[in-house]
């Protein structure tokens, strides 16, 4: 296993990588500075689209070509031309104590994101699924902080962080509807010393999950168990996807700026990091429907 730096940027908020099978690039955003970029793997070179409004949470790229995004209040669809955004839902608009957080789209092309409480200390976030036609619906609540959605090779069983809570979630997920139901804890993190942060699945059904704080990248299995544990270089890790011509290639965003007063003293915090050899393929993102 080879894990490298990619160049010397250090980026606020790292979060939400995305490969871009079609095209082989790698897609992710800066959410503390509201931005979008584009890592080009043959160039070396990076692309930037700073975006109008708030916080940006996360993007998921889209059947057409296109990029939707998570922000402030809901989905919203961005023009790369312009880094204009369009609301497409905001379920989130009315309640000035949350934010969306995070996002990942099911086997089926609908988009499913979650919130989380700006406070940071109580349960008001919730999950939405966002179907092609833009139809919003919440599908759980009860969450301090959403993070990390994912869903099993076969899209029957969907994972979801509150990282606060220091757990990850599975439920029993249904193809055809898209609705959730059994919420149970999948892992717990409790007295390890990280947060369950950003997720992706693997071929073989592993949740592979960032360890906020602690600096590591878990393997877990489909019973909850820790597999495998990967050292990264940074103690605020924050999200991590499969990549590649094979799928077999991982990178790992981070975390540069300040949060709560506090901030990530590795030398390298705020860095995009590749990981080759891992001997694990992922499985390729599905695209928004919408």
């Amino acid at each position: 296993m080879d894990l490298q730096r990619i160049g010397d940027a250090r980026y606020e908020l790292g979060e939400s990588p995305v490969w871009d099978h079609r095209n082989g690039v790698l897609y992710f955003v800066d959410a503390a500075a509201c931005a979008v970029l584009c890592y080009d793997p043959e160039s070396g070179k990076t692309r930037r689209w700073d975006v109008d409004g708030g916080y940006l949470g996360a993007m998921a790229l889209c059947e057409d070509g296109g990029v939707v995004v998570v922000m402030d209040n809901g989905f919203h669809r961005l023009d790369l031309e312009t880094g204009a955004t369009v609301a497409l839902a905001e379920p989130e608009a009315v309640n000035a104590e949350t934010g969306f957080n995070d996002c990942k789209v099911d086997r089926q092309g609908r988009l499913v994101g979650g919130s989380l409480h700006t406070g940071a200390s109580e349960p008001r976030g919730s999950v939405y699924r966002l179907d092609a036609d833009h139809t919003c619906t919440r599908i759980d609540t009860g969450l301090i902080e959403s993070n990390g959605p994912c869903f099993s090779p076969d899209g029957r069983t969907f994972y979801i962080a509150d990282s606060y809570a220091e757990v990850i979630y599975a439920y029993d997920y249904d193809p055809v509807s898209g609705d959730a139901s059994n919420r149970r804890v999948f892992y717990s993190s409790a007295g390890t010393g990280g947060q369950p942060d950003g997720a992706t699945v693997d071929a073989e059904g592993h949740v592979w999950s960032a360890q906020f704080g602690a600096g590591k990248i878990h393997r877990i299995a489909p019973d909850g168990s820790v597999v495998r544990s990967i050292d990264v270089p940074v103690k605020w890790v924050s999200c991590m996807t499969f990549a590649g011509p094979d799928i077999d290639t991982m990178y790992v965003t981070s975390i540069g700026c300040e949060i709560a007063g506090e901030r990530d003293d590795s030398p390298e915090a705020g860095g995009l990091f590749v990981i080759r050899g891992l001997g694990v393929q992922g499985l390729p993102e599905p695209r928004f429907a919408g």
